[in-house]
């Protein structure tokens, strides 16, 4: 079974016990006796299971009277720890979490974190449009200047009279631009890599009341051929209906739409009384990485509604959903509302917007953000042990490493995993991103992989 990318190995496991997290690897911890009986705890359900017979409880009989006498017991330990022992060495990393060896020699860590966009900072041009709108008070709930600047900013951004709404964060906008598309009967359309299928903690689902149903894809992003089956039973009263198409422009798996990939889905949807939806986090690194323009990639191909993300782009916080067909808005605000979804002092989310859209900030710092993934790239190209499966299509590069190499690599500088049935992690880049960042992560993956 695959969720979100990550192969899962489902066991079955004791009432009670706790369920890992789907993005980081757990270890197999000690069996304990209850009654004479091997209770397990957990198991690593990341990635494949270690050799079974190598480290299986050997089942004692119960006894007839009371408890297993204490010597009984430590025989059986004994034996225990011997089955460990004998264990192959891969079998042993998974079976007990403990200290692993690196390399003593490594190079200083580099300042800046590849584990994602979200770790960097504030560009300054933003923090300093902050300061200004600090000035003095305002009206709140977006009845201010900034907000009405921001809109502004928009409209001319996409030559149209869009409707834009700010919000806390990429989940809760991704929450309520859905939700005042839906009706509880009908269902979005979507990855099963996709943010809001694995990395909303099952919000959008739960606020908007509507199923969300993921279609098979190719490398992270949608083919119609792959979503002409599930439009089967539409009109039919005992099938959910599907209303909104959801793509995400950069894909979760670093992959970027072009223009006529977005256009062929909008035009498939559209015949077919569907809605298209972006989730546009890393919107501008899709801009600068295919080189079209906004307007051309968006507006024009036919999406319908987008989250516009900045926060991975420089800003502190907050996002923007934009309907571009502007009708669709109708209710958002009332949907905003209710989703927790609507700043009191809406001021320094829409100060933020206009400073990264001035100037073309927003894609500058996407740029350099996507530069520095090619270049973090070809440093580790040549490192005996790692693989990179496909060149970085914007700020994301996913790499394939010698399994027993990859803590001690985080351990020195931080990164998650991915896919551990493939040993791939992701190493993401941003505008915050130095060559001197760079340098250091290639010369300490070089060490770890050399020792």
């Amino acid at each position: 079974m695959r969720h979100g990318g990550i192969r899962l190995a489902w066991i079955q496991a004791a009432p009670g016990a706790r369920v890992p997290s789907l993005h980081q690897p757990t270890s197999r911890t000690e069996q304990h006796v209850d009654q004479g009986r091997p209770v397990p705890r957990r198991r690593d359900v990341l990635g494949e299971p270690g050799p079974r017979r190598a480290l299986r409880r050997q089942r004692q009989p119960r006894a007839a009277v009371g408890p297993a006498h204490p010597a009984q017991r430590r025989g059986v330990h004994r034996q225990r720890r011997r089955r460990h022992e004998a264990a192959p060495e891969a079998a042993r990393r998974r079976a007990a979490p403990g200290p692993v060896t690196v390399p003593t020699e490594l190079p200083p860590p580099p300042l800046g974190s590849f584990a994602s966009d979200n770790a960097a900072g504030v560009s300054p041009e933003v923090l300093a449009a902050l300061v200004a709108a600090n000035e003095g008070p305002a009206l709140a709930y977006g009845e201010d200047p900034w907000t009405a600047e921001m809109v502004a900013a928009f409209r001319d951004l996409f030559d149209a009279p869009v409707e834009v709404l700010v919000g806390w964060g990429g989940t809760g906008a991704n929450v309520f631009g859905l939700a005042s598309l839906l009706q509880p009967w009908q269902s979005v359309l979507c990855t099963d890599t996709a943010h809001i299928v694995v990395d909303e903690c099952g919000a959008p689902a739960r606020f908007t009341g509507s199923a969300i149903t993921p279609v098979p894809h190719v490398d992270g992003k949608l083919e119609v051929a792959a979503v002409a089956p599930f439009l089967h039973w539409l009109g039919t009263e005992h099938h959910v209906q599907p209303r909104v198409l959801s793509i995400s422009q950069v894909s979760e798996m670093g992959t970027v739409y072009s223009v006529d990939e977005i256009a062929a889905l909008c035009d498939f949807a559209h015949a077919n009384g569907l809605l298209v939806h972006l989730d546009g986090a890393r919107i501008a690194n899709a801009v600068v990485a295919t080189g079209a323009d906004v307007r051309t990639m968006l507006r024009d191909a036919g999406v319908d509604v987008l989250t516009f993300g900045l926060t991975k782009d420089g800003a502190m916080y907050g996002e923007s959903v934009v309907y571009l067909r502007p009708e669709l808005a109708e209710h958002a605000r009332f949907v905003r509302k209710q989703a927790g979804q609507l700043p009191s002092k809406a001021r320094f989310v829409s100060a933020q917007v206009t400073a990264l859209l001035a100037d073309e900030l927003w894609l500058r710092n996407a740029e350099h953000a996507n530069a520095m993934a090619r270049r973090l790239a070809e440093l580790v190209a040549d490192v005996p042990g790692v693989r990179v499966p496909r060149p970085p299509e914007a700020n994301s590069l996913f790499v394939q490493l010698p399994p027993e190499k990859i803590r001690p690599l985080q351990d020195w500088s931080f990164f998650w995993e991915w896919d551990l049935s493939q040993d791939m992690v992701r190493w993401m880049t941003s505008f915050a991103t130095t060559d001197d960042d760079l340098d250091r992560f290639a010369a300490g993956v070089r060490a770890v992989l050399a020792g």
